[in-house]
């Protein structure tokens, strides 16, 4: 369309402003993802050694790499030199291999993805790389969706050194892109936070597929999903027995759904 750019969310295509930079107002589904680290709750589960690792090497890189990172803020520092700072990131902090995971200049039929990640010799994901002061838009997200359309990859992830934003592609007319995740390396959200939010991207956890869980565990409940639910044949029907409890009121199923759709669902929610 001209003068539009468009995405893919769950189960939906939306219209946005060129420039619009990527928020809640754009998915079907929540923007930004408050992981709950596996290791909290009310009961603790013993963790691999492997797991213990990785979370603390992310950890630890959250700490380390917050310093450089507010300087390249600071002055504005190009793309290249954030391309540095996140390469450093990837290596020391998310496990990868600079080396033997990591492929910078992907060729993407006549274009040219920033990075490629191999994991065990399997193209896994595309990675987009901005200026450490740019704000990440649709127009960004549509760039790697390219790449990974092309390629058959299913993982995405836009970042500018301070913000990484994980997206999954599932394949399809139209393609479907959801968000994962997202983490602000420079917000007010403690280290453990973030650290516990970018586990997920770190070489160990996308080779175990816990990222893959993550993803579905937040598209079952996702906005989309649960409107979905609530306009069920057995929710509905539910819902008309409670009425008739509370009120002694025999309501019409399809009355009931007609008001859920019309005056208390968003619309954008509901499928056409």
């Amino acid at each position: 369309m001209d003068g539009l750019e468009f995405a893919s969310t769950v189960g939906s295509l939306v219209a946005v402003e060129p420039e619009a930079e990527i928020s809640a107002e754009i998915l079907a589904g929540p923007s930004k993802i408050d992981v709950i680290p596996k290791d909290v709750g009310p009961q603790k589960r013993s963790m691999p050694k492997w797991e213990t690792a990785a979370r603390e090497r992310v950890k630890v890189a959250v700490r380390r790499f917050a310093k450089p990172l507010a300087d390249l803020v600071e002055r504005d520092a190009n793309e290249g030199d954030t391309r540095l700072l996140v390469t450093d990131f990837l290596c020391e902090g998310l496990g990868y291999d600079k080396y033997e995971d990591l492929t910078t200049e992907y060729q993407v039929k006549s274009d040219f993805a920033d990075y490629g990640v191999r994991i065990d010799r399997q193209m896994v994901a595309f990675i987009e790389v901005k200026r450490c002061t740019q704000k990440l838009g649709i127009r960004h997200l549509r760039q790697v969706q390219m790449y990974a359309v092309n390629e058959g990859v299913e993982w995405m992830v836009l970042t500018n050194g301070q913000v990484w934003q994980v997206w999954h592609l599932t394949g399809g007319l139209p393609v479907v892109v959801d968000i994962a995740l997202e983490v602000d390396l420079l917000s007010d959200a403690t280290q453990a936070v973030k650290a516990s939010s970018l586990f997920y991207l770190s070489k160990d956890a996308v080779r175990r597929r816990l990222l893959d869980e993550l993803w579905k565990a937040k598209a079952a409940i996702a906005p989309r999903s649960l409107a979905e639910v609530l306009v069920s044949d057995v929710v509905i029907e539910a819902v008309r027995k409670e009425i008739r409890r509370r009120t002694a009121y025999n309501s019409d199923v399809e009355e009931i759904e007609r008001i859920l759709k019309a005056d208390v669902l968003r619309a954008d929610l509901l499928s056409n």
